[in-house]
């Protein structure tokens, strides 16, 4: 291999410091996002989401590339030695993160307990070494976890529930072993995408991994989708399939009298809305007298507000939601939004919530959650339990990261301790909230 000349190393560091600068500057970007309104909002969520929550994974890729560049000399020049520089700020900034996400556990522990009081179980599931060495696994893995997430689990798969087609199938996760008389708990899993995209194969994996190991039986739907669908198309489908589960999860060894729903993003504000409005007859057209009620519901960085009552919205939603969901302006029909709104729904017989948001949501702001868990706790006696990650971008629960983890086991405890609290027990002769292992 011919040794790299004058030129080619200066132009090798150039390069190198140009791509060092790029590298830090996303870091910062995941560490304090550069924008939270705006098209420059958007932007900067996909680059620092994911750094946010690998930033392992970013420190390495940063290597790599830092090692290819000194096999070309980029290091013997004035600016391959900024860009060294740079890059060792990174990766000290980097781990930093990564050592601030192992703190998410003790902020879901102190939530709970303030939250849940006498009623939460102060154990933890065992964890063997197996166990632990899966979960190191699924660390390096990142978003390929997930495909181990769904064989183990998945049992049943596009169910139809409604007459929408794809969009009206759902999935059953549960143990190949949990019998058919079980009666165990069941989640249900609403997909986000801002109401106009999105699968029921996408995301909380993890969390239905998590829970379907542990005797739950969760199920993950589809829905209609803008600009096809016309709100409230999405929030009937959301009724349609809680009342299909109602009334048929017992076939899959589910209890129907115990249904917890969650979701993230738009996913987390169809959760949020049908927790808040059982049995509302505009949402149920054709089934008014179906029972869609839920025991509790665990949102995810979900939007609560459609009319920005309180200016903690993200700026552009309105035009968003005229143009493709409701399809027309907020001005001419302010009452749609007014309904669609979960913070219109708060009232004293809220069921029970646990509300999830990171302080680096630059797709909704964390000041939204915020203002809507104070409005739950001013109106109902029901549990509450609110939690704020540091540093967490929207979607961070979505693939395996130790925020992920830390978030998963707290949603475990949160619903057994709701399910062991009303008195409701597993009939597989383990009591739920114990590990399988």
């Amino acid at each position: 291999m011919a040794r790299p000349t004058s030129e080619s190393r200066r132009r090798a560091g150039r390069w190198f410091l140009a791509a060092t600068a790029l590298g830090a500057l996303n870091t910062a970007n995941a560490r304090q996002p550069l924008a939270r309104q705006g098209r420059g909002a958007i932007a900067c969520f996909f680059p620092g989401w994911l750094s946010s929550e690998m930033p392992l994974h970013a420190v390495g890729w940063q290597a790599l590339a830092t090692l290819g560049f000194a096999r070309k000399g980029a290091l013997r020049t004035p600016s391959g030695l900024a860009g060294l520089a740079l890059s060792l700020g990174s990766w000290a900034a980097l781990v930093r993160m990564w050592e601030e996400s192992h703190g998410a556990s003790a902020l879901f522990d102190e939530a709970l307990a303030e939250g849940l009081g006498d009623d939460l179980d102060a154990g933890r599931d065992p964890l063997p070494a197996a166990h632990r060495r899966l979960v190191r696994r699924r660390l390096i893995q990142g978003p390929l976890a997930n495909r181990d997430h769904i064989r183990p689990w998945r049992q049943a798969r596009d169910i139809a529930y409604g007459d929408a087609g794809r969009r009206n199938h759902l999935d059953v996760w549960r143990r190949a072993d949990l019998p058919a008389d079980a009666k165990a708990p069941v989640l249900l899993e609403v997909h986000g995408g801002a109401w106009v995209l999105g699968q029921k194969d996408q995301q909380a994996m993890p969390l239905m991994a998590h829970m379907a190991e542990r005797g739950w039986v969760c199920v993950s739907i589809n829905y209609r989708l803008s600009p096809r669908a016309t709100w409230p198309d999405h929030i009937v489908d959301v009724k349609r399939a809680i009342a299909w589960v109602k009334e048929n999860i017992a076939d899959h060894g589910g209890d129907p009298d115990f249904v917890a729903i969650t979701g993230g993003s738009a996913g987390g504000h169809l959760a949020s809305l049908a927790a808040l409005s059982p049995g509302e007859p505009s949402f149920q057209p054709g089934f008014e007298d179906a029972d869609t009620s839920v025991v509790a519901a665990v949102p995810f960085y979900g939007v609560y507000d459609w009319t920005n009552r309180d200016g903690t919205g993200l700026a552009g939603m309105e035009d968003f939601l005229g143009q493709y969901v409701v399809k027309a302006p907020i001005s001419d029909a302010p009452e749609v939004y007014e309904q669609a709104s979960s913070m219109s729904w708060v009232g004293p017989d809220a069921p029970p919530f646990m509300v999830v948001h990171g302080t680096n949501d630059t797709l909704v702001p964390v000041e939204q959650a915020r203002s809507f868990v104070g409005m739950l706790r001013a109106e109902t006696k029901e549990p509450v339990v609110y939690v704020e990650l540091p540093g967490a971008q929207h979607a961070f629960e979505v693939f395996d990261s130790v925020r992920t983890h830390a978030t998963v086991a707290a949603v475990h405890r949160f619903l057994a301790a709701i399910r062991s609290r009303d008195d409701h027990r597993s009939d597989t002769g383990r009591e739920v909230g114990a590990d399988p292992a």
